[in-house]
C-alpha cells in the first residue's frame, strides 16, 4: 500500500475498512469510533464501513477499556457500543483496506501488501509511525493515541473523500 494513497475500492462508491491491533480495546476500537465520527461529519458514513479487531482473541465480546473509553468520551465521543472482535485472515479480500496500528499487528495480519499497512500511514505528522499501545501505561498514553488517531482519522477521511467522489 503507498503511504499516501488508500486503494481503490473494490465496490464503486463504497468503501470497506477495517482497523486492528492486538486486543480490540484500546488503539484500534479508539481509532474505529474517531474515523466513524469523522466519516460522519463529511456525510460519509453512509458510503464507508468501519470495522475493527485484535488479532488475538482473548479479549472478545468485551468493551472497549475504561481508559479508552473516558479518553473517548472526555473528547465527546460515544465509546458505548464497541464490543471486542477477533480479526479475521480473510479481512484483507472483504476490505478495501486493513489498517494496523504496528509492525507486530502487521506481522500477525500477513505483512503489507497493497491492501494492507500501518493505519499511521497517512498521518500526516509522522507518516509509517506506530500506534504505540497504551495498555500498560498511565492516562496520559491514552490522550497521546487519541491526538494520533484523530489527526490521522482526518486524513483517511480526506483521502476517502477523494476516492468516493463523482467523477460528474
Amino acid at each position: 500500500m503507498a503511504t499516501s494513497r488508500l486503494p481503490a475500492p473494490r465496490t464503486p462508491g463504497h468503501y470497506r475498512v477495517a482497523l486492528v491491533c492486538l486486543g480490540n480495546i484500546c488503539r484500534s476500537p479508539m481509532a474505529h469510533v474517531v474515523l466513524e465520527s469523522r466519516l460522519a461529519d463529511a456525510g460519509l458514513d453512509d458510503r464507508v464501513e468501519v470495522v475493527s479487531a485484535g488479532t488475538g482473541g482473548w479479549h472478545v465480546g468485551d468493551p472497549m477499556d475504561r481508559r479508552a473509553a473516558a479518553t473517548l468520551s472526555a473528547a465527546g465521543y460515544d465509546p458505548s457500543r464497541h464490543r471486542a472482535r477477533q480479526y479475521d485472515r480473510t479481512w484483507p479480500e472483504a476490505y478495501d483496506v486493513v489498517l494496523v496500528m504496528d509492525a507486530t499487528n502487521l506481522d500477525d495480519v500477513g505483512g503489507r501488501t497493497e491492501r494492507v499497512g500501518l493505519f499511521r500511514d497517512l498521518d500526516p505528522v509522522d507518516p509509517g509511525s506506530e500506534v504505540p499501545d497504551p495498555y500498560y501505561g498511565g492516562d496520559d498514553g491514552f490522550e497521546e493515541v487519541l491526538a494520533m488517531v484523530e489527526r490521522t482519522s482526518d486524513a483517511v477521511t480526506a483521502e476517502l473523500a477523494a476516492a468516493l467522489e463523482d467523477p460528474a
